[in-house]
C-alpha cells in the first residue's frame, strides 16, 4: 500500500477568501497547501471593476503569513452594468484571470448578479474574443424550480444556448453537483470544463437532513442524491482533463451557519488534500489524484504547473478533524468528511 505521495503543488480553482478579520484568519489555511487561488469577487460590495480587484488583491496580500508561496488569481463579478472595456484593460494587464456570472439570488452575496442574460452579452463577446474564461455558478433561480433541479435546467436553458452563440467562449461549470452537469461537460468540447469540490465528493442530501438538520453540510448548489455524488467522485478520478478541484471553500462563523436563515457553504480549506488522497486512494486511482489538483486546471487557464511539491502520508490511524478556527465573528467549522481519513500533509516544498 502507498504510504507517502508526493504530488506538484496543487491549486484551488474556486476559493472565498472573504474580507477583513475572516480573510486574516482563512487565508493562511490556503497558502499553506495551495500555490494558487482563484479567489471569488462576491464580497459586499462585489469586486467589480479593475480597481475593486487590485484593491482586493493588496488586501489579500497583506492578510497572507511570511514567507508564503501562494498566489492569488483575482476575478472580476459579472453584472448588467459591467463595462467591456475595464475587463478587456484587466485581463490584457494581467489582473484577472476570469469573470464569475452568479444567477442573481442563487447563493452567498450574489444579489447583484446577472437577471437577464442578454444584458452581459457585449461583454461576453468581448471576452470570448480576448479569450478570457467565464466560471459560472450554474443554476437557475426560478422560485418554480425545485432546489435539486436547478443546475440541470441552468444547462437547459441558459448555459447550452449560451454556447450555441458564443462557441468560442471559454467556460467553466463551477461546482458540478449532478451526473446531468457532468455528462454535459464531457460532451462539450474543448472549451469548457468543470471544477468540482471536495465536499460534494463525500456528502450527499442525506447528510443535510436525515436524522435531523445538520446546518455544517448546507451549500449552494445543494447536495444531490447518492447517483450523482458517485457520478461526480468517478469524473473527478478519471483522468479526463475536463474536471479538476475547485474547493468552494466557503467560510461562516457558526453564529451564521446555526441561525434560522443559514448559510450556505462548507470550509474545506484545512484538510481537503487529505481528504482528496483519501477518496481517490478508495477508488484505486492515487496515480489520478495530482493531475485533479495540480495539472488539469492549470492547462485550461493556460498557466505553467506551480514548480513546488507537496507530500501526504498515510498513518495507520485516522487523522482527527482540523479543530475550529477563531475568527472576530465567532469559531469557524472545519468539513468533517463523515468517513475515516488516513492522510495527511506533511511537507510542502
Amino acid at each position: 500500500m502507498t504510504t507517502t505521495l508526493t504530488l506538484k503543488r496543487p491549486d484551488d480553482w474556486h476559493l472565498h477568501l472573504r474580507d477583513g478579520g475572516m480573510l486574516s484568519a482563512v487565508a493562511p489555511d490556503s497558502a499553506a497547501h495551495f500555490g494558487r487561488g482563484l479567489i471569488m469577487p462576491n464580497l459586499v460590495p462585489p469586486v467589480v471593476t479593475g480597481a475593486d480587484a487590485t484593491a482586493y488583491r493588496n488586501r489579500i496580500m497583506d492578510a497572507l503569513p511570511n514567507g508564503h508561496a501562494f498566489t492569488p488569481m483575482m476575478t472580476l463579478y459579472l453584472t448588467e452594468t459591467t463595462d467591456p472595456a475595464d475587463v478587456a484593460a484587466a485581463a490584457h494587464g494581467g489582473l484577472i484571470t476570469a469573470l464569475k456570472l452568479y444567477p442573481a439570488g442563487a447563493t452567498t452575496n450574489s444579489q447583484s448578479g446577472v437577471r437577464n442574460i442578454e444584458a452581459v452579452l457585449p461583454v461576453l463577446e468581448v471576452m470570448a474574443e480576448i479569450g478570457l474564461p467565464l466560471c459560472v455558478h450554474g443554476e437557475v433561480t426560478d422560485s418554480s424550480v425545485d432546489i435539486f433541479d436547478r443546475e440541470a435546467v441552468f444547462i437547459e436553458r441558459v448555459l447550452a444556448p449560451l454556447r450555441q452563440r458564443l462557441p468560442q467562449l471559454r467556460v467553466i461549470m463551477e461546482h458540478v453537483t449532478t451526473a446531468d452537469g457532468i455528462d454535459y461537460v464531457r460532451g462539450g468540447g474543448d472549451n469548457i470544463a468543470a471544477t468540482l469540490t471536495t465536499h460534494h465528493l463525500f456528502i450527499n442530501r442525506n447528510h443535510i437532513l436525515a436524522g435531523g438538520i445538520r446546518p455544517h453540510y448546507y451549500c449552494l448548489p445543494v447536495a444531490k442524491r447518492e447517483t450523482h455524488r458517485l457520478a461526480l467522485v468517478a469524473a473527478a478520478v478519471s483522468g479526463d482533463p475536463s474536471f479538476f478541484l475547485g474547493t468552494d471553500s466557503a467560510p461562516h462563523p457558526d453564529p451564521a451557519k446555526l441561525s434560522p436563515c443559514g448559510c450556505a457553504g462548507i470550509y474545506t480549506a484545512p484538510n481537503t488534500m487529505a481528504c482528496l488522497a483519501q477518496v481517490f486512494e478508495q477508488e484505486n486511482a492515487l496515480d489520478q489524484l495530482e493531475g485533479f489538483t495540480s495539472l488539469h486546471g492549470a492547462a485550461f487557464y493556460g498557466v505553467a504547473p506551480n514548480a513546488g511539491t507537496i507530500t501526504l502520508t498515510r498513518g495507520d490511524d485516522p487523522v482527527p478533524v482540523p479543530p475550529s478556527r477563531s475568527t472576530e465573528e465567532g469559531d469557524l467549522t472545519v468539513f468533517d468528511p463523515d468517513v475515516p481519513i488516513y492522510w495527511c500533509v506533511t511537507a510542502v516544498n
